[in-house]
């Protein structure tokens, strides 16, 4: 059993693509490499083959590491709700809904599940590359911790520190990591690197070296920003990213509160007929939008009230009477029907709200979720392509009549009588070249990506990139 962990100093500091990175140079020394990430707190979740779900990071970090993505890739899932709740899913499958204090309590139980996908995973593969969450830093949630030094010490994996120097103090950052850490968990961290230096790194060096005097940990090495990471799928909304140009079809896709599964938008990003804004809260809609997209959400009312609070309804309705285009995914979709009614308070209080009114279809919220990978077909075009399902609940009515796509020759999603509003509960469909270009030439617009090409050269040029920069083979080196 081979592992090694990467933790960092806080949130975002690049351990996700630094995994991704190092499973896919890992790969190409011919060994059989796995990620894993025992706790993941994301609503931009990917379906595994086995009917689960699992961090779209996680997803990502299979596929560098040329595999299926598996529910033991990331054992416990986190899926916010509302500020102070999220559902737990556990091996691909939601446990509860429980707020922050009472999983605090919850902990401790699951680590059971935690070590058992963590051990399946390493008597199939050379090496399991380990993701950490968050902070060791927060010593305040140590006991009972499964994310991060909790794991390290009950698996036995050695840890690497990363500090991100594009956020300023990272001297501190790691000097302070190891200072309020106890003796037993620094004992752990085998060494440390830097991420996301831009500019000259010799400038660092006498840094660099003050943090081996002052902790006494091993460096691995200074990894500068790396400019590609924008093509490869993001795990937050902030991070989606796209070239600025002009001109061409502006589609505006709305930042939800509670957003889930946005990395749907990231394949219109790298498409150069097109402009993708993520519109934040507080922007009204742009004149100029072409397309509104509504995403999917972890909280449908709730994000419709939030849309509402925006006013985004009062633009969306405005849009569609210029003569403009809607599609809805998911929850999104739920939204531009007539009626939300979740009974059993599924997603929140119970309760029934008036959706946007755009397409007649209404939804009931049930227990029971969707997760499934499909094969479907767009009925606009006749354009196969292949998707996934990850939602509750079940919307009818006479829109459905003009389904947005059929699989297994059932009708999926609904299209408005005039063509102009489209939902469906299909995510991932602008992964397809062939739908992506099907859709866009509805629009005039021809398509220029090879997304699955792109997203493989692009963790190529990642692992090319940690070679330059970083002790690759130190790092794998310390793994045990």
């Amino acid at each position: 059993m081979t592992a090694l962990m990467i933790q960092g100093t806080g949130s975002n500091v690049g351990k996700s693509m630094l995994v991704a990175g190092l499973c896919r140079a890992a790969r190409r020394r011919g060994l059989s490499v796995a990620p894993f990430k025992p706790q993941n707190m994301s609503n931009n979740a990917a379906v595994t083959a086995d009917g689960g779900e699992i961090g779209r990071a996680q997803a990502l970090q299979a596929l560098a590491c040329g595999l299926a993505p598996h529910t033991d890739m990331n054992p416990v899932l986190l899926k916010p709700e509302t500020d102070v709740g999220a559902q737990v899913v556990v091996q691909g499958r939601r446990i509860a809904t429980v707020k922050a204090r009472d999983y605090a309590r919850l902990k401790p139980d699951l680590l059971a599940s935690v070590l058992e996908s963590f051990r399946r995973l390493s008597a199939a593969h050379d090496l399991v590359i380990v993701e950490g969450a968050g902070s060791p830093a927060e010593v305040n949630l140590r006991a009972g911790d499964i994310a991060n030094m909790g794991f390290a010490q009950a698996a036995d994996v050695p840890v690497i520190l990363c500090g991100d120097i594009d956020r300023g103090g990272v001297i501190a950052q790691i000097v302070g990591t190891q200072a309020v850490m106890d003796a037993a968990d620094s004992a752990r961290v085998a060494g440390f690197l830097i991420n996301k230096f831009r500019g000259d790194p010799s400038l660092f060096d006498d840094g660099y070296a003050l943090i081996e005097q002052r902790t006494g940990w091993r460096g691995y090495g200074v990894a500068p920003w790396f400019p590609q990471a924008w093509k490869l799928p993001a795990e937050d909304a902030l991070d989606i990213g796209a070239p600025v140009r002009a001109g061409g079809l502006h589609v505006v896709c709305l930042r939800l509160s509670r957003i889930a599964n946005f990395d749907d938008m990231d394949p219109l990003a790298q498409e150069d007929g097109l402009r993708l804004t993520m519109l934040p809260p507080g922007e009204a809609l742009p004149g100029d939008t072409d397309v509104v997209i509504l995403p999917g959400s972890k909280s449908t009312r709730g994000d419709l009230a939030f849309l509402r609070a925006q006013g985004w309804d009062v633009d969306i309705a405005a849009h569609v009477r210029r003569g403009g285009h809607v599609l809805g995914i998911c929850g999104g979709f739920q939204m531009l029907g007539q009626w939300i009614d979740d009974p059993e308070g599924i997603e929140g209080p119970a309760g029934r709200d008036a959706g946007l009114g755009l397409l007649r279809i209404g939804t009931v919220m049930t227990g029971d979720k969707r997760l499934t990978e499909v094969r479907a077909v767009h009925a606009a075009s006749g354009t196969g392509f292949d998707g996934y399902e990850i939602h509750i609940g079940r919307s009818e009515g006479a829109d459905r009549a003009r389904p947005f796509a059929l699989v297994d020759g059932a009708p999926e999603g609904a299209v408005s009588a005039d063509g102009r509003v489209a939902g469906s509960y299909l995510h991932g469909m602008f992964r397809d070249d062939g739908f992506r270009a099907a859709w866009l030439a509805g629009f005039g617009v021809q398509a220029s990506g090879r997304y699955g090409e792109t997203v493989e050269a692009t963790l190529d040029a990642l692992a090319d990139h940690m070679e330059q920069h970083l002790d690759v083979a130190g790092l794998l080196a310390a793994a045990r």
